[in-house]
């Protein structure tokens, strides 16, 4: 399990307040699958929402922890039957990444028209 500091859980707190759950634990609880999925889900976003149908509070904090240890991230808030989760991306991944092709980087200025055939002429 991650831990973070009271400053990052703030401000990943914030970034949170505006997401929508994107996974659902019901009545088949933490299943296999369940942990594929928001597995997935921290692969691509990084920061989370989970939202659990039960109405057990002491269940639903068992579900956190144990998503937290089992996937390597860190919990970040437990609210109502929202459960809040971030696990930063993996290195490999963002290397992948990197700028998009054939786009000028955004340090770099437009070039305006003005400027293209001013280039040309030389």
């Amino acid at each position: 399990m991650l831990l973070i500091s009271t400053e990052e859980r703030r401000a990943l707190r914030a970034r949170a307040h505006a997401l929508n759950p994107v996974v659902s634990i019901s009545k088949n609880e933490l299943s296999d699958a369940v942990l594929k999925e928001i597995d997935c889900a921290l692969k691509s976003h990084e920061l989370i929402k989970v939202r659990v149908y039960n109405d057990d509070r002491e269940q639903r904090a068992a579900y956190l922890e144990q998503i937290c240890t089992q996937l390597n991230a860190a919990p970040v808030q437990h609210i109502g039957k929202l459960l809040v989760l971030w696990r930063p991306e993996e290195e490999a991944a963002a290397e992948k990444k990197g700028p998009a092709p054939n786009r000028r980087p955004r340090s770099e200025p437009r070039r305006t028209k003005r400027s293209y055939q001013g280039s040309q002429k030389k």
